[in-house]
């Protein structure tokens, strides 16, 4: 089965998202992971609004979990530090 990353987000410090970035690219980049969504228009009919959604594919479940944990994303959280507003899931497909 398919696994995904599902993240919603508002940018705390533009700054640091922007070194941010690439890191976190890199790293889902480094275990297979295709973007599905990365930011674009939305419009959230129920619950809380987030000015950002991204909808991350990896081959597998597991593949998503050890992206998550790996020392690229760790590196790429880092530049964050506790300056995050954000929802980050792992799910597994449905096929």
């Amino acid at each position: 089965m398919k696994g995904y990353w599902i993240v919603k987000a508002n940018t705390l410090n533009q700054e640091k998202q922007n070194k941010y970035a690439p890191l976190a690219t890199a790293a889902v980049e480094r275990y297979g992971g295709k973007y599905l969504v990365r930011g674009g228009k939305s419009l959230t009919k129920e619950g809380i609004e987030y000015e950002r959604n991204v909808v991350i594919e990896f081959d597998s479940y597991q593949l998503a979990h050890e992206a998550y944990e790996s020392e690229e994303y760790n590196l790429a959280k880092s530049v964050l530090g506790n300056e995050k507003d954000r929802i980050l899931t792992i799910v597994e497909g449905a096929d």
